[in-house]
């Protein structure tokens, strides 16, 4: 007899990230499987969402109240009609030797969200796992999106319901939103001669047609105090059309009167206009670490 083994390629890596969808729209993506071995291959997929066990594995300490490193939740975000946020097509069926499978996942989040996530795998023959797919995608609310920086969160939603509109901002009238926060932090090493670095990226999200003809302006405002606390700025202004991202690049190179003992804080605003105007308070934090 021969001894075989089924080997398959995967046209994914580990991850595939489906981007910044508006909420209530879909997007798919392709994923192609080849059969690089000389016998026809069984497989069926599977969505960690859909895990019988998963309500048995959420009867453990909430992510929320472990450390980064030891969160280990695959599943994110669900959506609130009960419908899964991600979608696999087909389930099963067969790859013969030499051909190859395309896979149509689909991801539709009906709600505003960063944190939408689940894990595709692909079994053969019933049990044997040929790939494990990291899915993950974010939704908004509105055409744009502020990226970068460290988080200020934590990926799992509150029960709480939140106005989204700050009081002041009502007062004042005009759709904008509440100040959010993003915090930089820029880590010079000490006797370099390359500045510290840190970006935040802006992009306009590939919407419907007629909200794709409003463009998405942005600023960030770089007023003295940054320069004199030896920030720089490239790219602090600029327009989008929708699909389209542009990075906002901070420099760091610690002034000669600067102490150790006080590391600079300071911030900037970042305001972005689309079909209503945000405003993030960037917060950027520097510091001198040795080599």
């Amino acid at each position: 007899g021969h001894g075989v083994v089924p080997s398959t390629e995967c046209s994914v890596g580990e991850v595939l990230d489906m981007g910044y969808v508006l909420a209530g729209d879909t997007v798919t993506a392709t994923v192609k499987i080849e059969n690089t071995s000389n016998l026809t291959l069984p497989f069926s997929t599977q969505l960690e969402s859909l895990s019988p066990t998963r309500d048995r594995d959420r009867q453990k300490i909430p992510s929320f109240l472990t450390s980064p490193l030891q969160r280990t939740e695959i599943v994110g975000t669900q959506n609130y009609n009960g419908f899964s946020v991600f979608s696999v097509s087909p389930t099963e069926g067969k790859i013969e030797a030499g051909m190859s499978q395309d896979f149509v996942v689909t991801f539709s989040p009906d709600h505003e969200s960063l944190y939408y996530s689940d894990r595709l795998r692909v079994l053969l023959f019933g049990k044997q796992t040929a790939h494990e797919i990291h899915l993950k995608g974010a939704a908004r609310d509105h055409l744009m999106f502020v990226e970068g920086g460290v988080p200020l969160d934590v990926p799992v939603e509150s029960l709480a319901v939140t106005s989204p509109v700050a009081p002041q901002e009502a007062l004042k009238g005009g759709p904008q939103e509440a100040v959010r926060s993003l915090l930089l932090l820029l880590q010079y090493v000490e006797g370099s001669a390359e500045p510290a670095r840190a970006e935040i990226t802006v992009g306009a999200i590939e919407g419907p047609v007629l909200a794709a003809k409003q463009a998405v302006e942005f600023s960030l405002d770089s007023g003295p105090e940054l320069q004199r606390a030896g920030f720089s700025l490239d790219g602090p202004k600029g327009a989008l059309e929708r699909g389209q991202r542009q990075r906002i690049s901070v420099s760091w190179v610690p002034p000669a009167d600067l102490q150790t003992s006080d590391p600079p804080l300071v911030s900037a605003l970042l305001t972005v206009k689309g079909d209503i105007t945000e405003s993030y308070r960037v917060l950027l934090m520097a510091r001198v670490v040795s080599a």
